[in-house]
């Protein structure tokens, strides 16, 4: 008798162990590591590669003059029907070319500026002088977080960033956790299923795959509104 105690004690610690293991095997594959594009990462999420980031090296790339003309960056602005007293976040800001676009008509509200790259950052902060604009305040991110207050967002704006991350679970999971319960996330990335738009498959997204990648967050798509000449604009909001 005191044996099959001894058998009954080891078998449960032996499947209390493995449910630990299986739960850190859930964690830890969340992403695939494999071969693929070499414009990638090596590092797969919900069947989808995740791109290299673009360095601040590619800076004057951001503000080329044909940007306006390519993406309608004003229709996209207008898209977002922004109030003065918004707070809105722009997630990979870059050079702050949208930045310095909201920032005129949140005029009683706030920017935040958010990259993981402090040269942007530098960039931004060189601009927002030069411009005299009190209404914009850069946040230096990480891999896996925004690095904003809780429920502190009215509008989180994302724009071709959000294929670079290289840990979007995370990410995401700071962005719910910094957009107000009736905030919108405005999700843009070059449309995936159109072969005419002039951009690599790595960097493009499609709409069924965003979809997939915020449901599994905890957002659902309110909107796309198909009014930009290569990417989908995509609002999401977070499930009540």
């Amino acid at each position: 008798m005191k044996n099959f105690f001894i058998l009954i004690i080891f078998i449960s610690c032996f499947l209390t162990a493995n449910e630990s293991i299986a739960q850190a095997d859930n964690n830890v594959t969340k992403y695939i590591y494999k071969s693929g594009d070499y414009s990638g990462i090596g590092k797969w999420y919900m069947g989808r590669e995740i791109a290299y980031v673009m360095g601040f090296q590619g800076i004057n790339w951001l503000e080329r003059s044909e940007r306006e003309i390519e993406e309608d960056v004003s229709t996209l602005i207008k898209n977002m029907e922004i109030k003065t007293d918004d707070t809105i976040a722009d997630i990979g800001a870059g050079s702050g070319y949208h930045v310095f676009r909201m920032a005129p008509l949140a005029e009683n509200g706030l920017v935040y500026a958010v990259d993981i790259q402090p040269e942007m950052l530098e960039a931004i902060e060189l601009k927002k002088r030069s411009k005299r604009v009190s209404n914009v305040e850069t946040v230096l991110g990480s891999e896996k977080s925004i690095n904003l207050p809780k429920n502190s967002l009215d509008k989180i704006l994302l724009v071709d960033v959000y294929h670079e991350f290289s840990y979007p679970a995370e990410m995401v999971e700071s962005i719910k956790n910094a957009l107000k319960s009736n905030g919108q996330l405005f999700l843009i990335e070059y449309r995936g299923e159109d072969l005419s738009v002039p951009i690599k498959k790595i960097h493009k997204m499609t709409e069924k795959q965003s979809i997939k990648e915020m449901e599994a967050a905890g957002f659902r798509l309110k909107e796309n509104i198909d009014n930009l000449p290569w990417q989908h604009c995509m609002i999401f909001e977070k499930n009540q």
